[in-house]
């Protein structure tokens, strides 16, 4: 329970160093700022030591299926830390704001091609909107679609590399997967299959429509800003991590489903053999 507990407080550390950093690094942040980061991160914090502190499963999914939540956090951590160092550039730029400015315009403009998520997200731009603020929000589209596409890399390697999730023991749905109920109906691995496709559809879709929502709506809401860096930071971030995150969460899904379909041809093999099946 102690150790639990522990490593559940180490967890609200990171998710609170992983909020306060463009306020950290940002120069000029405002008082009111502040505060609103900080109740963001107290609240992001309890939450954290709720989930992983208690016994019972509550909103985290693959929570004691590592290394699941470990590699969507880095990969999130990674954008944003990169996205508040590019925007620190323009203000007070440095050799590693440079670098990391010089590699992400690079990038967007090799991902900058008619239909392609980066170009999509220019085109949710104001009218108006000065090279600047294009070459900004291009820098920042593909360094956070470059981040996504790796985690994604990184996590199926990782997968194969060490049988997730079969490796880590077992595999408890209860726990890992709090919101998907097995007695609903229906056969388990069927229901896990279709969510799993249902995930990466979603997944994949999600960038090229998010720039259209904000583009669509842009007639009643306020246009994108890129004044403030808070919102550029985050909103860029999420554009990127949350296709990335439905894609990892629909591989996971499927391989859940295929460790549970195996479970279910050793079972009936072993039946077989012990001659407990009807003939």
């Amino acid at each position: 329970m102690i150790s639990q507990l522990a490593g559940a407080i180490v967890r609200a550390v990171f998710v609170v160093v992983l909020i306060a950093t463009p306020s950290l690094l940002l120069p000029g942040v405002g008082a009111d700022t502040t505060q609103i980061v900080a109740l963001v991160a107290i609240f992001a914090a309890m939450l954290t030591i709720f989930e992983y502190g208690s016994t019972y499963p509550g909103l985290v999914e693959f929570r004691d299926a590592p290394p699941f939540n470990r590699v969507r956090f880095i990969s999130l951590f990674l954008t944003v830390f990169l996205l508040t160092v590019v925007c620190r550039g323009k203000v007070e730029p440095t050799t590693l704001t440079l670098l990391v400015d010089a590699v992400g315009n690079v990038i967007g403009h090799a991902i900058d091609f008619p239909y392609s998520p980066v170009r999509l997200v220019l085109v949710a731009l104001p009218d108006g909107s000065s090279p600047e603020q294009i070459d900004l929000l291009r820098t920042a589209a593909g360094l956070s679609y470059l981040i996504s596409l790796l985690t994604l890399a990184i996590f199926v390697i990782l997968l194969r590399v060490f049988n997730w999730p079969s490796a880590s023991g077992t595999f408890n749905v209860w726990i890992n997967l709090p919101t998907f109920d097995p007695t609903a109906g229906g056969d388990v691995v069927e229901r896990l299959e279709r969510d799993a496709r249902f995930n990466i559809a979603l997944g994949f879709l999600l960038p090229f429509l998010t720039p259209a929502v904000v583009k669509a709506g842009s007639g009643s809401f306020s246009p994108l800003s890129l004044d403030a860096p808070h919102t550029l930071i985050w909103m860029m971030a999420a554009w990127a991590f949350l296709p990335a995150s439905l894609f990892m969460r629909g591989i996971a899904m499927g391989q859940v489903a295929s460790m549970i379909e195996e479970k279910r041809r050793l079972n009936h093999e072993a039946a077989d053999r012990a001659g407990l099946l009807p003939a």
